[in-house]
């Protein structure tokens, strides 16, 4: 198949099996976050709850689009993603994907609501890093930094954001409702007794939304890292979206040069020079291999060199539009955006997916969702908090979580299921009777696994891809 040797098929294989595994692990570890509160509140049964969420997953990776998807492939330096050595490639993916496993099993195993998105991150990272330190890796290698900040501020402060929009809507729910309403929804739940209709709707909505979007931004990351797998290592067939005839991103080609020409020279850095020169040697080579494919499907053996050609393009645009030194209108830095883009410019050709690609992770992920769920919902029903948690408390939460990942899907940043919902929570409990009404033991529990998690899984996969760069 794809033409491969068996040895380096089998390890294709091993490479896609693990990324599936990965999304698995990620379904029946963040499982709890979205029905933890139907669950607890006698909403719906738990075999229900699981499949109805595992589905909405499913859906949401289908529906997902692939922004947070090529967020997490751009993560990685350029260098490193036209490797044209295919066990560097094999290197990579095993060394990111069993660091991301392990940490996400571990975790989920001692009961720990940790971060699926803080993991996969930090493993590309060490990735990232460890490659930089390569023989092959030039001065400029590492990881993309600016892409890298982005990702941690939305990290960063999605769970400050779920805390507080959390605190915000329980104060709104008891100033707006009605005391009799207002008993109903700020009750504990009654074991084996479902909630009055109107509440278990709400919360049965909340479950929907939160599944939803989970898939819609975890299961993204699943995509990404699948196609990580198969431009690394079967670049002839994925390096670049074959459905694209290639001839239409001449036009892309010809507003960016004639923008770029625009800058005058004598006024930016060596640095802004040495990008200039990188982007007109690189549109030329685009040109040609576009040339050599009059019926725009560009030679196999060539496709490689064409991804490397459109990233680097990509990359130096953006450091040069973002250089102060550079004489750029508003206009010519919207020219360059729209020639760039993944919808009508250059990126067309490389930010894509197959739909087999995302079809294989949104089974996975939902499969995973419908396995070993138990052991979150307890942590997020019974141990965040001293006191049980309510209709109106889990309602908020979910509301809070499904709306602020909504908002980041819909930006193509990854942020932290896990972390929104369980500081949903936090700030719930918080509102009702203050920060004593916190359990500190698991509040300390999450926080341990909130700042580990980035250290332990960058060095987990930077040491793993040292080995296996050894080994192979």
């Amino acid at each position: 198949m794809f033409g491969l040797e068996t040895d380096i098929f089998i390890l294709l294989f091993i490479c896609v099996l693990c990324a599936c595994i990965f999304e698995f692990v990620n379904g029946f570890h963040d499982t709890a976050n979205a029905v933890a509160t139907v669950i607890y509140t006698n909403s719906l049964k738990p075999t229900v709850a699981v499949v109805w969420s595992g589905f909405c997953n499913f859906l949401g990776v289908i529906f997902g689009g692939i922004a947070v998807a090529m967020g997490i492939v751009n993560l990685l330096p350029v260098e490193l993603l036209i490797d044209q050595n295919i066990y560097h490639s094999i290197a990579m993916v095993l060394a990111l994907l069993l660091s991301a496993i392990i940490w996400n099993f571990g975790t989920w195993f001692f009961g720990l609501p940790s971060s699926s998105s803080h993991t996969l991150i930090g493993s590309i990272l060490g990735v990232g890093l460890a490659f930089s330190v390569m023989p092959e890796a030039s001065d400029e290698a590492g990881v993309n930094w600016t892409k890298a900040t982005e990702i941690f501020a939305s990290l960063l402060l999605s769970p400050l954001v779920g805390f507080s929009l959390a605190v915000i809507l329980m104060f709104v729910l008891r100033r707006a409702l009605n005391k009799e309403a207002r008993d109903q929804v700020f009750s504990e739940p009654k074991k084996n007794q479902e909630p009055p209709l109107w509440i278990r709707t709400i919360l049965i909505l909340t479950c929907t939304g939160v599944s939803f979007f989970h898939g819609n931004n975890d299961g993204q990351k699943g995509v990404g890292l699948v196609m990580l797998i198969l431009i690394g290592i079967v670049p002839a067939y994925f390096a670049l979206n074959g459905e694209i005839d290639a001839n239409l991103v001449k036009t892309n080609l010809a507003a960016i040069e004639q923008t770029v020409s625009k800058i005058d020279t004598s006024l930016v850095g060596i640095e802004d020079k040495k990008r200039i020169n990188k982007i007109q040697v690189s549109a030329t080579d685009l040109k040609q291999l576009i040339a050599a494919s009059p019926n725009g499907n560009i030679n196999a053996n060539n496709r490689l060199e064409a991804r490397r050609d459109i990233l680097v393009i990509n990359s130096s645009l953006k450091k040069l539009t973002d250089s102060e030194s550079v004489n750029l209108s508003d206009a010519d830095k919207k020219v360059i955006k729209d020639n760039t883009d993944e919808k009508k410019g250059l990126r067309r050709m490389t930010d894509y997916a197959p739909f087999w690609v995302v079809l294989m992770i949104s089974l996975s992920l939902g499969l995973g969702t419908m396995v070993g769920w138990k052991r979150i919902v307890v942590t997020v029903g019974e141990k965040i908090g001293k006191s049980h948690l309510t209709y109106a408390q889990g309602a908020s939460a979910e509301l809070v979580a499904s709306m602020g990942i909504g908002l980041a899907s819909a930006l193509g940043l990854p942020v932290s299921t896990t972390h929104m919902l369980s500081s949903g929570i936090a700030g719930t409990m918080v509102a009702s009777k203050g920060i004593k009404n916190l359990q500190a033991k698991t509040i300390r529990n999450i926080l341990t696994a909130w700042v580990l998690t980035l250290p332990v899984s960058i060095f987990l996969s930077f040491t793993l891809y040292i080995f296996f760069r050894w080994i192979f």
